[in-house]
This record gives structure tokens, C-alpha cells and sequence, in this order.
């Protein structure tokens, strides 16, 4: 089935600076503008009137997994985490899953909630069966829709202008159920906003979040840009994989797939003037590699060339 043209839902990377100690413990949030979707208005951010935030998944506290030996990996530290993770070493594509998310009834919140619900619980399977694997800890993030955007997080107040947001102190997806996205049934959009902001929760678990804060602490403009861009195109690549082993249930055919690269290649990094988040053709190039190779270890973008990055 054809899907309408792509919309991308871009996330953008904060480093929480007030304090050093919010930094060394991880403290940083991800979070996705308004008008990804067709028929969106970019210029609009409106939110529903009612003043609700109910969690949806409590996160249990992660602790390291036993190795196919038997024996327990501490996930590795600093620059290592990001690029010689064992999570790039496991062999093969994410473990095949279905996931059942059925549809979206446009202007439903109830129907967008539980499209999302099912959306992250296919995630946590995927994730779970391939950090396991890799001998690296799991825990589920937990998951908090809102109907306004007038809430605060142990990263900060909501971003302007956004859909929702990975909080990595508290391991929290922040999902607003809004207008514009109430307005945009298009299932595939939707699972692809959800499963590159669980792809930062990924990175959280890999220690990539933490050796992200740090290195960009005190760092200069054109660093903090250069880190940005390499965590979002791994999100962005970590996403697609998931999307590849889920493609049949959310009914993707290759034809629409190459709609969304070649939408992403154009319009991509149209939402970030400060290049945070790579241009088009780098988030394109990342994106198909996570969905043609559908595994994580097409996905180091910590040791690609500054053009792959760009």
C-alpha cells in the first residue's frame, strides 16, 4: 500500500548545562518538532486544552546481562562506547518480530496512545533480544504521553515547538498527544518518530548519551554540532533497522520506503538552520543503511568520515 509523502519527525539533541554533575550523570534530552507529517503546518504548535500527563510503562532499573558464557559485561565507557560497542558486533539483522500496532483513526487520541503503546513494545522485544545478545544491560524506557506541553522533566521544560522528547536522566519518552499529530494518521511517520527516539534510549543504554554529555561540556559551537549530528544520524540509522524487521506488519513496500529517502534527501535538515542534525542526504544516507542492512552494525556513525556526518 502507498503511503502520502513523507514527513520526516527530526529530533533535536540538548546537552543539560546547568550544572557539570547533571552532565557526568547523563542528562540529556531528545525531542522532535511539530509538522513532520503531511498536511502538517510547520508555523503551527498547538496543543489540546486538557491538562493531563499519565505515564504509560514504568522503566525497572537495568542491570547488566549475562554473556552467552554466563558471565556479566559492564557496558563500555567513554569513546569506546560509541564506537567499539559490542552491540556492532553482533552478527545478523535485529531478531524478525511482528508487531501488531494496527492503524490510526484520525483526531483519536485514545487511537494514537495505543498505536504508540504498541509501537514502543515491539521496540522493547527488538531491543531487549539484541542488547541481551550483545551482552549489554536493558531496561525499557518509561513512557509519558501529555496533552499539553506545559511540563517539566529532570532535563528541562518541553521544548518549543515539540512533539515529544527522550529524557536520558530519567530514561523517559515524553510523546505529546496534540493537534498535529492527532491530524496525521499515517502510521509509518508515527512509528518512525517513536523508533528513533527509542533509538536515543539505545544509546543510552550503550553509554553513547553519556560520552555525549561529557564531550560536549565546555566544548566550542562547531564541536557540539559535530557531536549533535553524530548522535541523531545513529538514531536515525537504529531507527530504520527496526523499521526493516516490522515493514510487513506496518505494510512498507519498497516503493514507499524510497518515498521517504528521497523526501529526507530534499527536506530533511530544512527544520535545522544550525545543522545539528545533518544535512538530508546524511540523514537519508544513514537511514537506508539501518533499513537495507536492519541491524545496528551498519550504524556507527562515530567513526564514519566527516562527509557521512555532514
Amino acid at each position: 500500500m502507498r503511503t502520502p509523502p513523507f514527513r520526516q519527525q527530526p529530533s533535536l539533541i540538548t546537552a543539560i548545562t546547568t550544572l557539570l554533575l547533571l552532565v557526568i550523570v547523563g542528562t540529556v534530552s531528545a525531542c522532535a518538532p511539530f509538522a513532520p507529517f503531511p498536511g502538517a503546518n510547520p508555523a503551527t504548535a498547538a496543543s489540546a486544552t486538557t491538562n493531563l500527563d499519565t505515564p504509560a510503562a514504568d522503566s525497572p532499573a537495568a542491570s547488566p546481562s549475562p554473556t552467552p558464557g554466563g558471565a556479566r559485561r559492564e557496558p563500555p565507557v567513554g569513546r569506546a562506547a560509541a564506537t567499539t560497542s559490542p552491540l556492532y558486533r553482533v552478527r545478523g539483522t535485529l531478531p524478525p518480530s511482528r508487531c501488531a500496532a494496527g492503524g490510526i483513526q484520525e483526531g483519536s487520541a485514545s487511537s494514537y496512545r495505543q498505536f504508540m503503546t504498541r509501537i514502543t513494545r515491539c521496540l522493547d522485544r527488538m531491543w531487549r533480544a539484541r542488547l541481551t545478545a550483545a551482552g549489554l544491560p536493558f531496561s525499557r524506557p518509561s513512557l509519558r504521553f501529555t496533552t499539553t506541553t506545559r511540563v517539566n522533566s529532570p532535563c528541562g521544560r518541553w521544548p518549543a515547538k515539540a512533539a515529544g522528547f527522550y529524557c536520558s536522566t530519567n530514561r523517559t519518552i515524553y510523546i505529546g498527544i496534540l493537534r498535529d499529530a492527532l491530524r496525521n494518521p499515517y502510521p509509518i511517520n508515527h512509528a518512525q518518530f517513536m523508533a528513533h527516539e527509542y533509538g536515543h534510549h539505545v544509546q543510552k543504554l550503550m553509554g553513547v548519551m553519556d560520552y555525549y554529555g561529557r564531550s560536549v561540556w565546555n566544548a566550542g559551537p562547531s564541536t557540539k554540532l559535530a557531536f549533535s549530528r553524530r548522535l541523531e544520524l545513529q538514531a536515525d540509522c537504529l531507527g530504520s533497522a527496526f523499521l526493516r524487521q516490522v515493514s510487513t506488519d506496518l505494510a512498507v513496500e519498497r516503493a514507499d520506503w524510497d518515498s521517504i529517502i528521497e523526501w529526507v534527501t530534499v527536506n530533511g535538515h530544512k527544520n535545522w538552520l544550525r545543522n545539528d542534525h545533518g544535512r538530508g542526504r546524511s540523514q537519508a544516507y544513514w537511514m537506508q543503511r539501518g533499513f537495507t542492512v536492519g541491524s545496528p552494525s551498519a550504524c556507527n556513525t562515530w567513526t564514519a568520515p566527516a562527509n557521512r556526518v555532514s
